[in-house]
């Protein structure tokens, strides 16, 4: 029975296609395996329950609709899975579950399938028994015992009386239920099981401890009660004194089971003589012959008490700051191992190698390995503007093949952008390709050697101004999306209107002459 089965796979790829990544996880984590559900499943659920956007009720019944299988390896791991996120969700997942009228209903849940299926059903029953009391403990406090603050100010210790007689009864409902759990230790037999067992353990220890500081706040009160409020005082001890045996012998177990000593408190019992004194004084308020007993034996009895069971709370205290460090070490170890596998990937690129990822960053390497085009220095347009466009169509060629289109690339050279250093150099491109020829100074003479002076000549190379700007537009907008280059300073040219002559002028041999109206046409403007 080993490994996932056929209808697990087939589970999964069913939640694949509709596409509840939820309903998949849960899935995976109570799968057929006699193992414990992985951690990373369950890490992923908790980070379920800490995400808005999830819904906590489906998550929910994708795991009680699992508890309806019919191997109690299923069953057991959904209880497991369901418990785990209890403890370490958001606080949100118990709330939901406390608001249910019923959680599981499996008081007669039995696998048939084999001697195995007969012995841990049962300890699947007491299990789902205890984390319906720990729902409804929940729902009639408002808060959960083994995640409530601790010490002189927390929240037992600081209860008034009225409120702790009704909130000590609740967490004895929920030590019993956790106490019937009653494991051997050869009955830890499978991971399934062991994995149940730890977590029972790490309750049993933060909820005894709730339960020792509430009898500690009692003992502290005891004395100026009331008489009913006694006797109910006097009841609610003699149950603590018999479930600090039971917890005693549970924690055997763990013992034995191989936890770390350290993991595992030291519980010290109040003096005997407590007991005597707490019923001599009920005794008292109702009347009856008592022994005569002073205010200063009863303190000290009370003030030897209350140091022992402080000593316990101390116990506990440093057991969940343990495993707190643990937890703690274990995290940072991961994100150790994370970072080193981070490193390892991005020195086995090719082109660049370096932890920094940013936008900036990856876009100038990317460039480097680009053909050595100097586009930033004193531009040298001789062979015109056709070679610029050659040069600018190769640059961004091999700038999109070794570059994945991404953000906008801000102050990758010198704190300017990309795009306003190359408008630049278009623009210096534009002035350098403009060639002004204007020829020396001629000395006019009048007569027949009169020459007119002529305008400047203008020389353009084949492609425009216009053309080089789409150039440059096509490469900054296209794949990639850079910052927008600055607009392009115009060049101020005077346009010459163009002329049209309807034939040809003849003109006079001395141009102070007389001239004919027939001999020249007027000019038509385009």
């Amino acid at each position: 029975m080993s490994g996932q089965s056929i209808t697990d796979r087939i589970t999964a790829a069913q939640h694949s296609v509709t596409g509840s990544a939820v309903s998949k996880t849960v899935c995976k984590a109570t799968t057929h395996e006699i193992m414990g559900p992985k951690k990373k499943h369950l890490d992923y659920l908790i980070h379920c329950t800490n995400e808005m956007n999830v819904n906590i009720p489906q998550l929910a019944d994708s795991l009680f609709e699992r508890t309806t299988n019919t191997s109690w390896v299923v069953v057991f791991k959904s209880l497991i899975t369901t418990h785990h996120l209890m403890v370490y969700g958001n606080e949100r997942f118990i709330q939901y579950l406390a608001s249910r009228n019923t959680l599981f209903n499996l008081s007669n849940f039995l696998d048939k399938s084999g001697l195995q299926g007969y012995d841990m059903s049962t300890f699947i029953r007491r299990y789902s028994r205890y984390l319906n009391e720990k729902a409804v403990s929940y729902r009639q406090v408002a808060f959960d015992f083994t995640k409530v603050k601790r010490g002189v100010d927390g929240v037992m210790r600081t209860m008034n009386t009225e409120k702790l007689l009704k909130t000590i009864p609740i967490i004895q409902n929920q030590m019993d239920a956790l106490l019937d759990f009653n494991v051997n230790a050869n009955e830890l037999t499978n991971g399934v099981i062991n994995a149940a067992f730890m977590l029972l353990f790490k309750d049993s220890i933060r909820l005894f401890a709730a339960y020792n500081e509430g009898i500690i706040n009692l003992l502290e009160k005891y004395f100026d009660m009331k008489k009913v409020q006694c006797k109910e005082g006097l009841d609610i001890y003699k149950k603590f004194l018999t479930r600090m045996t039971r917890i005693s012998e549970f924690l055997k177990v763990a013992e034995q089971v191989g936890i770390d000593r350290g993991d595992i408190p030291d519980l010290s019992q109040a003096p005997s003589s407590l007991l005597d004194a707490l019923e001599q004084h009920l005794a008292s308020l109702e009347g009856k012959k008592v022994k005569d007993s002073t205010a200063a034996s009863r303190a000290s009895t009370l003030s030897n008490a209350v140091s022992s069971l402080a000593n316990t709370g101390m116990s506990f205290t440093k057991v969940d700051e343990r495993e707190k460090q643990a937890a703690l070490e274990e995290e940072q170890a991961r994100l150790k191992a994370l970072k080193e596998q981070r490193l390892k990937e991005l020195s086995k690129r090719p082109s660049f190698a370096t932890t920094d990822t940013s936008p900036v960053s990856t876009t100038a390497a990317c460039i480097s390995t680009a053909p050595a085009i100097d586009l930033f220095s004193t531009p040298s347009c001789s062979n015109g503007a056709l070679k610029m466009e050659s040069d600018l169509f190769n640059l961004q060629t091999n700038f999109h093949s070794s570059m994945q289109p991404g953000p906008s690339v801000a102050t990758a050279w010198g704190g300017e952008t990309f795009c306003v250093r190359l408008s630049q150099r278009f623009i210096n491109c534009f002035r350098s390709d403009i060639h002004w020829n204007q020829p020396g100074e001629k000395k006019l003479t009048g007569g027949m050697n009169w020459q007119p002076k002529t305008a400047p000549s203008t020389t353009w190379n084949p492609v425009s101004m216009v053309q080089l700007y789409f150039i440059l537009i096509k490469l900054l907008c296209s794949k990639t999306h850079y910052v927008a280059p600055p607009q392009m300073p115009s060049m101020s040219m005077m346009t010459q209107p163009t002329m049209m002559y309807t034939q040809p002028v003849m003109r006079p041999s001395n141009p102070f002459g007389s001239v004919s109206s027939a001999q020249v046409q007027p000019l038509q403007s385009l």
